[in-house]
C-alpha cells in the first residue's frame, strides 16, 4: 500500500526577500529522538536558519524543532545544530563558493519526503541591497494586480 503524500512543508518566507538564490540543493537532515515526530506535526521554524561548515561537514544552525509533546525519555534539544547530508562533490562546491565574499547558505524549506526521510532545501544565496528589496516588492505588487484583473 503506497504511503500518503506528505503535506508537511515548513518554509522560510523571509529568505527569498532578503537573499537572491543562485543555486538550490536538497539535503537530508540527521535527526535524533523525537525530532521527526515534531517535524511531521509541523512544529518547526526556519526563520533564522543558515548553514555553516565545520570540519568539512555542513550543519544548519537556527532551525528550531519544538519538543514533542508526547515524548517522555528521549526528548531532543529544540535549537541544536543539525548535520546535513550531501554528496562529497556538492559539499566541496558549496565550501568553495562560501569562501567568496557575500555568499551564504540559507535554509529555504523543510519537509518529509515520500519515503519518510526529513529533507531540507538549501540555497547558495547572495544578500540583497535595500534597492533590490524595493524592486522585489514592486514586482510582487504588479503580479498581484495582474492576477486580479
Amino acid at each position: 500500500m503506497p504511503k500518503a503524500k506528505s503535506s508537511i512543508q515548513i518554509k522560510n518566507r523571509r529568505a527569498s526577500f532578503d537573499y537572491e538564490f543562485l543555486e538550490n540543493y536538497t539535503a537530508g537532515i540527521v535527526l535524533v529522538g523525537t525530532e521527526i515526530k515534531s517535524l511531521r506535526a509541523g512544529k518547526a521554524s526556519l526563520s533564522d536558519a543558515y548553514c555553516y561548515f565545520s570540519g568539512g561537514e555542513l550543519y544548519v544552525r537556527g532551525m528550531n524543532i519544538s519538543t514533542y509533546f508526547w515524548g517522555s525519555w528521549n526528548v531532543h534539544e529544540p535549537a541544536r545544530d543539525r548535520k546535513l547530508l550531501l554528496t562529497r562533490r556538492e559539499l566541496r562546491h558549496l565550501q568553495q563558493a562560501v569562501k567568496l565574499k557575500g555568499l551564504t547558505i540559507v535554509a529555504v524549506r523543510a519537509y518529509v519526503a515520500d519515503n519518510g526521510y526529513a529533507k531540507l532545501h538549501i540555497a547558495l544565496a547572495k544578500g540583497k541591497h535595500e534597492y533590490d528589496k524595493r524592486q522585489s516588492i514592486k514586482e510582487k505588487d504588479i503580479r498581484r494586480e495582474m492576477d486580479r484583473g
